[in-house]
């Protein structure tokens, strides 16, 4: 498989065209540029100049505001004007949706305006249509015709463009010939970028946004590869996962998606949706952005590689056996490491999914249970049968008679010492490609695993750029033919949770999405060891990571657009209402729309929508059919709940 990225075993940025927006030069090897959104009614100047200037002081680089007709369009200039007044420089994008009229009065006035291929000019009626090859042809020239205006305007006054694709909001006539897929994104977007190319316009960034980081990052991805392929250059990239939702969930998922393609090196502009307010999403960009930079230090010792094992454009399980719940075609495994707890007791549990009800004596065991615990001494209580536990080989001696008790050896100790080991399943601790190892070490490791059918592969690495050692490392047993199951071990010493949730979710969730790991363990070291460890918040992190992955689902899913102009509902104060009554629908994915631009199309992913269609009204949706419409907003909630009664999907907490 060709590479589509020189930074798979090291950090190295793609190089892509200069883009000049307002007072900032994107691209090239500038550095990242952050930005977000404003949620005001665009028509309120006031509002949206004072949100916009809390946005700039809070670190954006670039505002975007929502310009959906001519009327927010043409007041785009007093916004503007407005905030050159005040000593704000910072370049403005307008959202186009449906609207070329709004886009070219905006592209007069504003540094940059974005549309959507998908609704641009095609429609979206979920109409399967099929085309000949002329009658194809025919659409792209109707396409040609309507978008080079917009093209030469841009032109005449210096105006940025970005071809903003989005997952769920695909044409019919892109749907009818590719379907629901990455290709079918990558080509929206390349229909557009040939036609400003062939008319000498160059100041363009692409998109390619969806709910689900998987596909996000496959299409971003495909899209290098194909404009490499086909113009032998890149665009400028803006990335995003588009309706992350809010809250923990929102975070883990927009620094899977964004996080990843920046340690392959992809991306110029970035942007963290929340269902927040928008000053609060540039934090978690500031914090995925420094990831980013430390993953540039030392390169260490890790080889190159030219040609990859696997596809990186769709997701594939790597192939491993499987030793009791680990590896072949489980899903991943949760390793709590609560090995800094001294003498533990059933309340210690409850952080990792399991409480003891010693009336009835019985454990209840919660969605959330991690699968085994990391610990320095065993508990003298007995545990729940669903739980095991991992400790060093020094202690497992002592208990090696317990049936759901097993070692974790490091890897020297595990080739080189002669120790016992356990006869079901042992763990076995690499640092990846680090130089403490002596010479043909992993020669002699991967021989011996390879007659081992009861080692489980820790893998972790203390290089800047871990994640790509981690990532080479799984390539090289691919190539080795080596088929033990890997878990992944995070460790991270940042002094803030909410950037340690940045670091597991890129470094985990990187590796999750190419299919390399049967489980994961996440460790906290704080700079200050009187602080203690937040073994819950970790937990939810790690099975946070695997929802967001797709790779294990534990817990409803919401994709929640965040609010702007358009927003016809208190999208925060409504997400929160159908949290709480639906929170317990394990696997049930629930869109939460502001309103029928982020409605029906760009909740592809969705099993049920709930989507504003009017002042007060909203509309239910089961997949992508209308089930109830114009519902008042009063008793909207509760007629959600019914739909989901209806459609067999409901169960009584």
């Amino acid at each position: 498989m060709q590479l589509y990225t020189p930074s798979l075993t090291s950090y190295q940025r793609l190089k892509t065209r200069e883009v000049k927006i307002g007072n900032h030069i994107l691209g090239g090897l500038h550095p990242i540029v952050i930005q977000t959104m404003t949620t005001t009614d665009t028509m309120d100047t006031e509002a949206t100049v004072l949100q916009t200037i809390r946005c700039i002081e809070a670190g954006a680089d670039m505002v975007r505001i929502t310009a959906p007709s001519k009327n927010e369009a043409e007041n785009l200039l007093a916004i503007k004007n407005s905030l050159r007044e005040k000593g704000y420089q910072t370049p403005l994008i307008a959202d186009i949706h449906f609207t070329p009229n709004a886009a070219e009065i905006a592209a007069r006035i504003v540094e940059k305006v974005r549309v959507n291929p998908g609704n641009y000019v095609d429609k979206k009626k979920f109409e399967q249509i099929e085309y000949t090859d002329d009658e194809y042809l025919e659409e792209i020239e109707r396409i040609r015709d309507r978008f080079t205006p917009l093209v030469m305007i841009c032109k005449e006054h210096g105006t940025a463009m970005r071809i903003g694709t989005n997952h769920g909001s695909l044409s019919d006539r892109i749907m009818s010939r590719y379907g629901d897929t990455a290709m079918g994104m990558v080509e929206s977007a390349m229909e557009f970028l040939r036609i400003a190319r062939s008319l000498d316009y160059h100041q363009i960034v692409l998109s390619m946004k969806s709910s689900n980081p998987q596909v996000m990052v496959h299409a971003y991805r495909l899209l290098v590869q194909k404009m490499n392929e086909e113009f032998g250059e890149c665009y400028p990239l803006h990335l995003g996962v588009t309706e992350a939702g809010d809250g923990e969930d929102g975070r883990i998922k927009s620094a899977i998606g964004i996080g990843t393609l920046l340690a392959d090196g992809i991306g110029d502009t970035i942007r963290v949706s929340l269902t927040e307010e928008p000053e609060y999403e540039l934090p978690v960009c500031d914090d995925i952005v420094k990831l980013n930079i430390a993953m540039q230090g030392k390169k260490g010792n890790v080889p190159l590689i030219d040609k990859l094992p696997y596809s990186p454009f769709e997701y594939t399980k790597q192939a491993s056996f499987a030793i009791k719940n680990i590896g072949g075609s489980q899903v991943p495994v949760v390793i709590a490491d609560i090995s800094k707890i001294e003498n533990i007791q059933p309340d210690d549990l409850i952080s990792v999914g399991y409480t003891y009800d010693a009336q009835d004596d019985k454990w209840l065991i919660g969605d959330q249970a991690a699968d085994y615990i990391f610990v320095n001494d065993l508990p003298d209580f007995a545990l729940p049968g669903t739980l095991s536990m991992l400790c060093f080989p020094a202690v497992w001696m002592k208990y090696r008679e317990v049936t759901n008790c097993y070692p974790v050896f490091e890897a020297t100790q595990y080739i080189y010492l002669k120790s016992e080991e356990a006869a079901s399943i042992n763990f076995v601790m690499l640092d990846c490609f680090s130089d403490v190892y002596p010479p043909h070490f992993l020669d002699v490791l991967f021989k011996k695993l390879k007659s081992d059918s009861t080692a489980v592969l820790c893998l972790s690495s203390m290089n800047p750029n871990a994640m790509q050692s981690i990532r080479r490392m799984c390539i090289e047993l691919m190539i080795q033919e080596v088929r033990n199951p890997v878990v992944i071990i995070s460790d991270s010493n940042h002094a803030h949770m909410n950037e340690s949730l940045i670091h597991f979710s890129v470094e985990c969730g990187a590796l999750l999405l190419d299919g390399f790991l049967h489980g994961i363990c996440l460790g906290h070291h704080f700079g200050n060891p009187a602080m203690p460890t937040p073994y819950k918040k970790m937990n939810s992190i790690a099975f946070g990571i695997l929802q967001a992955t797709r790779t294990r689902i534990s817990k409803t899913e919401y994709i929640s657009c965040p609010s702007c102009g358009r927003t016809l509902f208190d999208l925060q104060e409504t997400t929160a209402k159908i949290r709480a009554v639906t929170h317990h629908l394990k696997g049930v994915k629930i869109a939460i729309m502001g309103c029928i631009v982020n409605g029906p199309g760009e909740m592809a992913d969705a099993d049920f929508g709930y989507v504003g269609s009017g002042v007060g009204k909203i509309t239910l949706y089961k997949n992508k059919e209308v089930v109830k419409k114009n519902i008042h907003s009063e008793v909207a909630v509760e007629e959600l709940v019914n739909l989901l009664k209806e459609s067999g999907v409901w169960v009584e907490r």
